[in-house]
């Protein structure tokens, strides 16, 4: 690859599924194309910054306060169709500052991680008659309407019912690639379980569950450990509570009171080794963590997923046999204490997850990128 190609990576909000999948493909491109220029941008930030807060701000209100309200509006063709006018008005509004990022960093090829950047590119090369090639990526495991666009030239997906929705709606086979959801390609090394359990204190006997709730901590973490904790089988936990503080605060007040270990961590880089010495995960479905968890051939136990993207992920999931879905916080625990007795169960998942996990995703879209800047 010639050293004066641009690889432009377009993503929305800092520490979002979507920008960690954005910065697993550039550390691929990074590893295969150390002379290639990448740029990743919070796209959303970009062109309309002030937008962004007040979305992010009403999101998590409604995923955390009236989740059916998301639901409702998740991939509702009533909704999707009444929104289309304001649609084009944003990226009509945003072209001038799109085409100030595209004049000056001139990319070879446009991946995009979400399908806000995605269609704001498309609808800027059916508009202007760019000719860079665009690609976008998936972060979940089904598209949904805001994705469909006949200017994007390739489509990165994680499932076959995923590649079926598209051609439902009108994109041909041949743009659709069955490469997984982009994750760190750390995730495909070897780690040494034994060093990792010995730093953190862990028992090589017993099983370890892994609990997270995504990059915010969220779900009824603390009453599951609580759950846990009243179970008979042998365990130890390692919980991930995010930007949680309190969270974070309670479990290490909670952890002296446990009959078993219990390691906490607040944000942290050590998923793919926490992933190593554990048994089984429990967690909402967000798709990079998902496919991490797939990754290291974890059983998953689903809990608390968001209406809307993460029902969805949980469908495919438990379809596949790599999940099962735990409707509260006593039901995970009895779940976990049901597959932790039933080894040939947990083995059986186990086989699911590694037959469907992609742990070379970044890799392989990064190879598509790169081929795509070079046509």
């Amino acid at each position: 690859m010639s050293a004066k190609k641009r690889v432009l990576l377009l993503y929305i909000s800092v520490n979002s599924g979507h920008q960690r999948a954005a910065l697993a493909i550039e550390k691929a491109l990074r590893l295969l194309a150390p002379e290639a220029e990448i740029l990743a941008v919070n796209s959303f930030n970009y062109t309309n910054p002030l937008v962004e807060k007040v979305i992010n701000r009403t999101y998590l209100g409604v995923i955390k306060n009236k989740p059916e309200v998301w639901e409702y509006l998740y991939d509702n063709p009533k909704v999707f169709r009444s929104l289309g006018r304001l649609r084009d008005s944003i990226h009509k509004f945003n072209s001038g500052k799109l085409k100030i990022l595209l004049d000056e960093f001139k990319p070879d090829v446009i991946a995009c991680t979400q399908a806000f950047p995605c269609g704001m590119i498309a609808d800027y090369k059916t508009s202007f008659g760019l000719k860079v090639p665009l690609i976008g990526v998936l972060t979940d495991c089904y598209p949904h309407s805001y994705w469909f666009f006949d200017s994007v030239d390739h489509y990165i997906v994680n499932s076959e019912a995923a590649t079926k929705r598209l051609i439902e709606h009108g994109i041909p086979r041949e743009k659709i690639k069955d490469y997984g959801i982009p994750i760190d390609p750390k995730f495909t090394e070897n780690v040494d379980d034994e060093v990792v359990r010995k730093k953190l204190g862990l028992n090589p006997g017993l099983p370890t569950v892994l609990i997270m709730g995504g990059n915010q901590g969220l779900g009824p973490l603390a009453e599951l450990v609580n759950e846990l904790n009243r179970i008979s089988c042998p365990l130890q936990l390692i919980v991930v509570a995010g930007s949680n503080k309190r969270l974070f605060d309670w479990l290490e007040r909670k952890k002296r009171l446990l009959r078993f270990k219990m390691v906490v961590y607040g944000f942290t880089s050590e998923v793919t080794e926490l992933m190593s010495v554990s048994t089984l995960i429990v967690t909402k479905p967000g798709g990079l963590t998902i496919s991490e968890a797939l990754s290291k051939e974890l059983p998953i136990i689903i809990l608390n997923p968001i209406p809307g993207q993460e029902a969805k992920n949980t469908e495919y999931l438990t379809s596949e046999g790599a999940a099962v879905k735990a409707d509260s916080a006593a039901d995970a625990a009895l779940l976990t204490e049901m597959l932790l007795v039933n080894k040939s169960k947990l083995e059986h998942m186990r086989g699911n997850a590694r037959r469907i996990a992609k742990p070379r995703s970044s890799t392989d879209i990064a190879r598509l990128i790169l081929e795509c800047a070079n046509s």
